[in-house]
């Protein structure tokens, strides 16, 4: 049996299956045909913004929805053509100049295929992490930009006039000339206004209500009653019936490279949105799921989509939620609206040919009106600064500089942090916390707590590594001189739990600069891969391993016994620990406890008991 998991665990399906209960089948069916009559308006409107032909959406519904039920580690998750995806690969289309052309649905589906083939290679070498880089405030302000840009972008075909060209303070230039001047069409607007209204009332009348499908339907029947197209209102235009031959797109071979790096751009969004909807409800289901998984799950999704003519995907968030409240429980959710989706393909795509791009474009803006989460950009900047920094640099970078440049620019400025943080290196004085066997804590606003004449116990608030090596190195030093009279420093490297070369000579350079001073080194709570390398870069050999140890205590003990400093009391009354062992691997209660620094006492009532 664990020969047959180890054979198939990445194919989930192949375990969830033969579990699955006929009592779970009709939540699960109704769960599927909410989630198709939400995604097939989506993703005609989806492909409109990715510049593509309509049925691009539709060619990607059922292929993705059943690549991913056979490869997903989430019960819930749906997928198919998302607006982050739609608009970035829109965005591509554009610079490769193909965008509304003949070969834009062959470069998107290059796109989608590029895009999975990087997702499943990063699922199978296992590199999930990486999309922690993309973390929920840069998400946050990233799809906020994007949204903005989703809908300048259909406001055009909402009132009737021409597209504009440039960047986006000249599109908003030239849409408010177009309106002044009175160019808008009169009978465009009408249809939108009415779209709309039913849209965004509807769901504040009944939420669950498929007001999507609905205001389709009827954009359909009131485009073919009254030939609105004669009334100079834009329709979608043919939409080829059946489903897309299995092939590789066409492009030009001198796009191959820049197809390749605009895939992997659009792997990385899809990633960020699909991961973070599958973890929201893994958590609420009370299961787990596998990020590497998920990168394979949405790298075949978008593989069978890019082979099948289909859009990119990712993760929905809104449809993922209409499948919990529906109560659907697995995949077979998936498969149901993938079966649904091939029908309405077959049979009715040729209907859609008359269906109003107003109608399309009120659809597009209602789907990602939501995910304008102000909400959430007022509650980072009251829990961090630098969390509504991230998430402005993104919305702004989109806006200012295009999907992917925004994103990478978001990307690096969160990197940049995170090594400047990782350098801001201090060091903390530990002291003897009273009453307490073997509890050290910082002694900055607790004078209680004790230290030794001739000892100095410090403490790195980060981890020891090639960036935090020569400022930890100076900020040692730096205490050291301010204490004259120091005979030894215990250094703790608890938070250290790698090391590198880097790292290991700048301790020997540091023991070599306290020997200057007439300071002995000791090392203590050395994790044991630090060890290792400490041992092969020839530390350990210079130090001694009567310099290594596992507690403070004990360090702080042998560093008083080697250099007579036992008769010396302890400042502020902490004799009765002078009865602490000397050697071993632990104190004589089994643990030494280690106290966070605070700030200082807190209020009364919130005083720490210990």
């Amino acid at each position: 049996m664990a020969l047959a998991e180890g054979r198939w665990r990445r194919i989930p399906m192949v375990h969830w299956l033969p579990r699955y209960r006929a009592a779970w089948l009709r939540g699960d069916l109704i769960a599927g045909a909410v989630v198709a009559a939400l995604a097939i308006p989506q993703a005609l409107g989806y492909a409109s913004i990715a510049g593509a032909p309509v049925q691009v959406g539709l060619y990607a519904l059922p292929v993705a929805l059943i690549a991913y039920a056979v490869f997903g580690s989430s019960r819930q998750l749906v997928v198919g053509p998302v607006s982050t995806v739609s608009v970035l690969s829109g965005s591509f289309l554009a610079s490769f100049g193909v965008a509304g052309t003949a070969r834009a649905a062959s470069y998107t589906a290059a796109l989608a295929l590029g895009s999975g083939l990087v997702l499943v290679v990063a699922g199978f070498v296992r590199i999930g992490w990486m999309a922690e880089f993309l973390s929920k405030p840069i998400v946050t302000g990233f799809v906020l930009g994007l949204t903005m840009l989703v809908i300048l972008n259909e406001v055009p075909h909402l009132v009737g006039v021409p597209t504009p060209v440039g960047k986006v303070i000249e599109q908003v230039s030239a849409l408010g000339s177009s309106v002044t001047r009175g160019e808008a069409n009169l009978t465009t607007v009408a249809v939108s206004a009415v779209a709309l209204v039913v849209l965004f009332g509807g769901q504040r009348l009944v939420s669950k209500f498929p007001w999507g499908l609905l205001v389709l339907l009827g954009g359909l029947v009131a485009s073919a009653a009254l030939d609105l197209q004669a009334h100079g209102v834009e329709v979608v235009g043919h939409v080829p019936s059946g489903l897309q031959q299995p092939g590789i797109p066409t492009v030009d071979p001198a796009d191959l490279a820049g197809l390749f790096t605009a895939g992997a751009a659009l792997a990385l969004v899809g990633l960020a949105e699909g991961l973070s909807a599958a973890r929201l409800f893994a958590a609420r289901g009370a299961y787990r799921i596998d990020a590497n998984q998920e990168l394979l799950a949405s790298g075949a999704a978008n593989v069978a989509s890019g082979l099948f003519g289909g859009l990119g995907v990712a993760g929905s968030l809104s449809k993922t939620a209409a499948v919990s409240d529906a109560r659907g429980r697995t995949q077979m959710t998936g498969l149901a609206a993938a079966g649904l989706a091939a029908v309405v393909i077959v049979a009715f795509a040729p209907a859609l040919s008359v269906l109003p791009r107003a109608v399309l474009s009120a659809i597009v803006v209602n789907a990602v009106w939501k995910l304008m989460d102000f909400e959430a950009l007022g509650r980072y900047s009251r829990v961090r600064r630098n969390d509504i920094v991230a998430a402005t640099i993104a919305a702004v970078g989109v806006l200012a500089f295009g999907p992917l440049n925004g994103l990478l620019l978001a990307v690096a400025g969160s990197v940049i942090g995170l090594v400047f943080r990782s350098t801001r290196v201090e060091v903390e004085v530990m002291g003897k916390v009273p009453h307490e066997k073997a509890a050290w804590g910082g002694v900055r606003n607790h004078d209680e707590r004790s230290t030794y004449p001739g000892v100095i116990v410090l403490r790195l608030n980060v981890p020891l590594f090639w960036v935090t090596a020569a400022p930890a190195n100076d900020s040692i030093l730096a205490v050291v001189d301010a204490m004259p009279g120091t005979r030894a420093l215990i250094l703790d490297l608890e938070t250290t739990n790698q090391m590198d070369t880097t790292s290991a000579d700048a301790l020997a350079d540091l023991r070599a600069a306290l020997l200057r001073r007439d300071v002995d080194l000791f090392l203590v709570r050395v994790m044991w891969p630090v060890r290792k390398a400490l041992r092969r870069s020839g530390l350990i050999a210079q130090l001694g391993e009567d310099h290594l140890w596992h507690s403070i205590s004990q360090g702080v003990r042998e560093a008083r016994r080697v250099h007579a400093l036992l008769d010396l009391p302890a400042r502020d009354g902490a004799s009765a620990w002078a009865d602490e062992p000397l050697a071993g691997d632990s104190d004589a209660d089994g643990e030494e406890h280690i106290v966070a620094h605070d700030p200082g006492p807190a209020p009364p009532n919130e005083q720490d008991s210990s």
